[in-house]
Formats: C-alpha cells, sequence, structure tokens
C-alpha cells in the first residue's frame, strides 16, 4: 500500500526548526503538491528576533497554502492584502504571473506562545500558470468539518469523499487535516492518482505498515488506504492529479526554465511590487546554482 516513506529533514532557523518534506529527491511532487514544510512544534519566548520574519519574496506558477496547528502569522502581500492566519484557518495565495508577500511573526514577538503549523505550494496547470495573483482568507468555520467515530478534522482544499471546500482551487485535487482517537481509524478512497499521508504527532500503520510523526508515507494508486492509530495521531492527507513536469528554481515555479530565468532577472531588476504595506525590506535573489533545474513530477 506505501510505495515511499519520506522522513522530513529538520533545518534550524535560529529561533525555531523546519521541517523539509517535499520536494524529496526519489518524489518530487504528490499530485500538484510542489512543496510541504512543516513550520516547528516551538515553544516561542516574547522577544522573538525580527530576523526570523520571512521578509518580502517573490512568486510564481504556484499557489501557497498555509494552515496552523498553532499560533498566528501575519501575511501581507502586493495586491494590498493584511491578514492573519490562526488555527484551523487558511490563507491562500496564488502567484500566477507574479507576486510578492511576507510572513511575520508580530504576535508571537510581542506575547510568546507555541507555533506549529503546515506550507505547502501548489503547482498551476498548464494554462494557468501565468494567471492573475490573488489572495483569499478563510476561517476555521467555512470548512468543512469531519466529526465521527473518534475522527476529527477539516477538509482544507479540494474535493475528497463527494465533499467540497470552498477553497478556490485550480486542478483536481485534496487536502485534510485528521484528528484521531487512540482506536480510531479512517479510510482514504482511491479517487485521485497520487496521494500521501503526513504525520504530524502520534503514530499510525496503514494498511498494517507502521509510520511515525515527521514521516509521509506516499500512497501506490488504485487503492483505498485504512490509517489506524492506537495511541492517538494528527495527520495531514493529500495528493490529486498530477499537473505534468514543473522546474523550480529558488520561490518560482513553472513548466519552462527560461520563466524561471526571467522571474529572477525581474526581481534582480526590482520589477516586481513590493507588498504595500511591507515595503521596506526584500530578500534578495539568491545565487544561481550551477546545474541546471531539472523537471519534477
Amino acid at each position: 500500500m506505501i510505495e515511499l516513506i519520506i522522513a522530513q529533514r529538520r533545518r534550524d532557523l535560529g529561533s525555531f526548526e523546519v521541517g523539509r518534506v517535499l520536494p524529496f529527491a526519489q518524489r518530487r511532487m504528490v499530485g500538484p503538491y510542489i512543496f510541504f514544510d512543516r513550520m516547528g512544534p516551538k515553544q516561542i519566548a516574547p522577544g522573538l528576533p525580527r530576523e526570523a520574519d520571512v521578509r518580502p519574496h517573490p512568486h510564481i506558477g504556484l499557489s501557497t497554502i498555509t494552515y496552523l496547528f498553532d499560533g498566528e502569522i501575519m501575511h501581507r502581500d502586493s495586491l494590498g492584502s493584511e491578514q492573519a492566519v490562526r488555527p484551523g484557518e487558511v490563507n491562500w495565495m496564488t502567484a500566477g504571473r507574479g507576486i510578492t508577500h511576507s510572513e511575520r511573526f508580530e504576535k508571537l514577538r510581542a506575547q510568546g506562545g507555541p507555533l506549529d503549523g503546515i506550507q505547502a505550494w501548489v503547482a498551476l496547470p498548464d494554462g494557468r500558470e501565468e494567471m492573475d495573483p490573488g489572495f483569499w482568507h478563510y476561517a476555521n468555520h467555512d470548512l468543512p468539518v469531519f466529526d465521527d467515530d473518534g475522527l476529527t478534522g477539516r477538509l482544507i482544499a479540494g474535493s475528497l469523499a463527494g465533499v467540497t471546500s470552498p477553497v478556490k482551487v485550480d486542478s483536481p485535487q485534496f487536502y485534510v487535516h485528521w484528528q484521531l482517537r487512540a482506536g480510531a481509524r479512517v479510510s482514504l478512497p482511491a479517487e485521485y492518482p497520487e496521494r500521501a499521508v503526513y504525520v504530524a504527532s502520534g503514530e499510525v500503520e496503514i494498511d498494517g505498515e507502521r509510520v511515525e510523526a515527521g514521516k509521509m508515507a506516499v500512497l501506490v494508486p488504485g487503492k483505498a488506504a485504512t490509517i489506524a492509530t492506537h495511541s492517538g495521531a494528527v495527520v495531514m492527507a493529500l495528493g490529486g492529479e498530477p499537473v505534468g513536469p514543473r522546474y523550480i528554481d529558488w520561490n518560482f515555479v513553472s513548466s519552462s526554465p527560461e520563466r524561471l530565468d526571467q522571474a529572477r532577472a525581474d526581481w534582480a531588476a526590482g520589477r516586481m511590487k513590493l507588498p504595500d504595506l511591507d515595503h521596506e525590506e526584500f530578500i534578495p535573489l539568491p545565487p544561481k546554482l550551477g546545474a541546471k533545474p531539472e523537471p519534477m513530477s
């Protein structure tokens, strides 16, 4: 049932750690999902340094999804958006032909508290990579809720088992947050060709194979999977229809390596507008890696 297990690679950012899951050398994408990072968990003391903030930076060719278990992050972008995201809510930003944004920890800096969440990127499909950028916020009561037989959770985006989230998506996909109490189980249907299950906390068995916290199990296609836990677990399940090979360079995603070069040149030349409410600093363009980008699929 499990094709591959990916362990998150932890990276210390100074104030907290991030666990990178996707992209992975043996599995770059799951459906349209091309990037998956776990922030925390970390108890933040008041006075968090400003260096912990993610300063204004650019994106093209993707949508970003910020979803928190704990804490608060303030989003500001070049469309004029200013929106905090809190646990159970969704900040969904579509870059399309280009957007810039920042993510700052202002409330945690002032008050301290826990930080724990996921940031994912979804590659836009052919014909929509250069769409107009947009930003949408969804409150936790906007999302479909699961509450049955020891299972609670939310359908963050897309459709699954006849349920559809109001979150705007641009290709067939699903993204769900499940909390399983001790002894609970849930079936993940086989309705998408690519699916994966990330264990945020606890431990699960997927058709009898054990998957620990911090690991993502990529599932074989065509069969429903049973996710069970003896002691309780929190999992994120995601996937969808593939969008075709994609290249990635820094914060840019595209089906064309030449488009990535253009995005780098635009950022270096200052042709991408900074957020209206956060324009006094930005992240400089990093050096280009010597190797040519390889397509991901």
